[in-house]
């Protein structure tokens, strides 16, 4: 298959020499950010971590936490957007890091990312397993199995693939935006009473409590871990209309309007609770925290309203990790990694333009880790979720780390027209430098993380298996590279014409 710069044409009828893509101008700039931001899944970041970061945390600092957050992922997604702007690739991390580092470890980039999405699908099934079956039982007293919300989420998710970005789009908006609605009621409603039974205070979001309480480099990690998925814009750059724009401008909205929302939330939630209160509040009853300032602010049909959309917020991060998962899986199925994947996963839905192999071998994958989780008895929420996001952050966030070098050193070498002194240096160097440290902070706070499953198999294997698959793809792409070099050209190579890399 002959290849020019970073050019592959598109397939035709017939043609085996040319790459399947996915439909064209299928989503706008509204629709890349919903989907990015439905990844973060505000409703499960704000009432699954937030009430953690307090009681076992950083206590009051919290949302000081989210502030931090905030200014280093900015940091970070200033290089990320730069080079998006260049190169525009539906394998996102997996062709950044291909043109900035070099294929071989680009290709480990590449598999890292993918299993990190893989394994994030079947975390959001427990924990949406688990607010289905507490929710259905508490409002209507029906006790359902959790393993049949599991099933019908897998549904859910496959169906939405299958028919292409556009309609996993439209619903993740309605879901989204109810999410938020909710949640910003409780938090404006706070705000506008002046505040809770302490009154009101900046303390909580002032940065320097980001850094006390029991355990801050807990509370900092789980912040971080609020954002996971954000960078999911650049996966839909095929897919959208104006890429070289929409991308960059999709990402910084995803960071910084995100990270003003969950700053916001958390502040008066724990406001709302009162400051000398949330610590105890948090630790005794941790949905209390978002509960009862609900409940008195705004009223009880407000709670019973939250409850559900904490269903419908889980649902719509599994969807959207689903649907990063299928493009993962395409981009590297599509280039020939392994050959029998070009006609597998790397083919795409003749009308709907979607990865719809890719999506079923997805759904696939995630039936098989939720069956296996139950098999051994573990929890939808404490065991299934928590460990499986723990593993597939730690993924992510070396990708991440990684990524920023190859923005550093990628700008080395080209476009000396958009070289800049923060851009494209000091800013990938300062991003990269911090993503690693957040590394640390998840290794040196796994057993606290995890919980009751602090001891587990799964938790202790995490950063061998990050770093297995890591060797792995770097192995393997020097592999390609003695025996079949015009496989090895190709890896992270296949943009199509119209956004190749310029």
């Amino acid at each position: 298959m002959a290849v020019q710069e970073g050019v592959v044409p598109e397939a035709k009828a017939g043609d085996t020499g040319t790459v399947h893509r996915l439909k064209p101008n299928a989503v706008g700039l509204l629709g890349v950010v919903f989907m990015a931001v439905a990844t973060a899944a505000p409703i499960t970041a704000m009432t699954g971590n937030v009430p953690f970061m307090v009681s076992a945390g950083n206590g009051i600092g919290a949302p000081a936490s989210y502030l931090v957050a905030m200014v280093v992922l900015a940091i970070f997604s200033v290089g990320f957007t730069s080079m998006a702007k260049h190169i525009t690739s539906t394998g996102a991390f997996y062709g950044f890091i291909s043109h900035g580092l070099g294929r071989s470890i680009g290709l480990a980039s590449g598999l890292l990312a993918t299993f990190a999405y893989v394994v994030f699908e079947p975390a959001l099934i427990g924990i949406f397993s688990t607010f289905a079956t507490e929710t259905l039982k508490d409002q209507t007293g029906l006790d359902v199995p959790w393993w049949a919300f599991a099933a019908l989420m897998l549904a859910i998710n496959a169906t939405g693939t299958w028919f292409g970005v556009s309609v996993a789009e439209k619903l993740l908006v309605v879901l989204l935006a109810t999410e938020v609605t909710i949640l910003a009621a409780m938090a404006i409603s706070v705000a506008l009473h002046g505040g809770g039974p302490d009154g009101f205070s900046i303390d909580p979001v002032n940065p320097v409590n980001a850094f006390t309480g029991t355990s801050a480099g807990l509370g900092l990690f789980f912040a971080f871990w609020s954002w996971v998925g954000f960078e999911s814009t650049a996966m839909y750059g095929e897919e959208s209309r104006n890429p070289k724009k929409i991308i960059p401008k999709a990402t910084m909205i995803s960071v910084l309007g995100v990270g003003v929302f969950y700053v916001f939330v958390s502040w008066m939630a724990i406001t709302g609770t009162g400051e000398s209160n949330a610590v105890k509040v948090a630790t005794a009853d941790p949905l209390a925290l978002f509960f009862n300032p609900t409940e008195q602010y705004v009223g009880h049909w407000a709670v019973v309203v939250m409850q559900w959309l904490m269903i419908t917020g889980s649902l719509a991060c599994g969807m959207a990790f689903h649907n990063c998962a299928a493009r993962y899986m395409y981009a590297l199925g599509r280039e020939g990694v392994v050959p029998s994947l070009r006609n597998t996963v790397g083919r795409t839905h003749a009308k709907h333009g979607s990865p719809h192999v890719a999506g079923l071998v997805q759904t696939v994958v995630s039936g098989v880790l939720i069956a296996a989780f139950w098999i051994a008895g573990k929890d939808p929420y404490t065991g299934t979720y928590v460990l499986l996001a723990i593993l597939g952050t730690m993924a992510i966030l070396v990708v991440q780390a990684v990524c920023s070098f190859a923005v550093l050193w990628y700008f080395r070498s080209h476009h000396p027209e958009s070289r800049h002194w923060f851009r494209t240096m000091t800013a990938p160097l300062v991003g990269g430098v911090a993503m690693l440290a957040v590394v640390v902070l998840l290794v040196s706070n796994m057993g606290v993380a995890a919980g009751p499953e602090s001891g587990s198999l799964v938790l202790k294997a995490t950063p061998w298996i990050v770093a297995l698959i890591a060797l792995g793809g770097i192995g393997y792409a020097q592999y390609l590279k003695r025996r079949s070099p015009e496989r090895y050209a190709l890896l992270g190579r296949t943009v199509l014409e119209e956004t190749r890399e310029r």
